[in-house]
């Protein structure tokens, strides 16, 4: 028995001659897709770059209260040692925008923050100290035992 078979004229078309026409097809947008990728990305940094990664140093001291001494002996310990703190951390990290230090003392077994300097690093370069920057907090000296006897 033999089958005759009408070929109508589009399958008269080799197949291979499609899939050569069709792989073409395909390879072109991919190498549109790969070679477009470099230029926008020049473009896209070109027009809005990466920001710098700027963070804030937070530092946390603790300072003893030594034999003898009062607040205010306290008070201007803890303010060199936040000054130095803030110095120190602007100088090691270029990145460093903010500083922000707490200022612990510990007296008799009782803890408790005595002052907090926060500053920019601006701010720090036009005036460096550590007095114009820092809050203070009042209920320290009663939270330390260094009420009036």
């Amino acid at each position: 028995m033999s089958r005759s078979y009408a070929h109508l004229p589009s399958s008269i078309i080799p197949f291979l001659v499609i899939s050569q026409i069709a792989r073409r097809i395909r390879i072109v947008p991919l190498i549109v897709l790969l070679g477009s990728t470099v230029p926008v990305w020049l473009a896209s940094e070109a027009i809005a770059p990466q920001i710098v990664r700027a963070y804030t140093a937070r530092v946390d001291l603790a300072i003893d209260r030594l034999p003898e001494e009062n607040y205010q002996t306290m008070l201007t310990r803890a303010e060199a040692a936040a000054r130095a703190a803030a110095q120190r951390s602007f100088d090691q990290d270029i990145l460093v925008t903010d500083v922000s230090i707490i200022v612990s003392v510990q007296s008799y077994g009782a803890i408790a923050p005595i002052l907090a300097l926060e500053v920019s690093r601006p701010q720090w370069r036009t005036r460096p100290d550590a007095q114009r920057w820092a809050t203070y907090f009042k209920t320290a000296r009663s939270l330390l035992f260094f009420e009036k006897q």
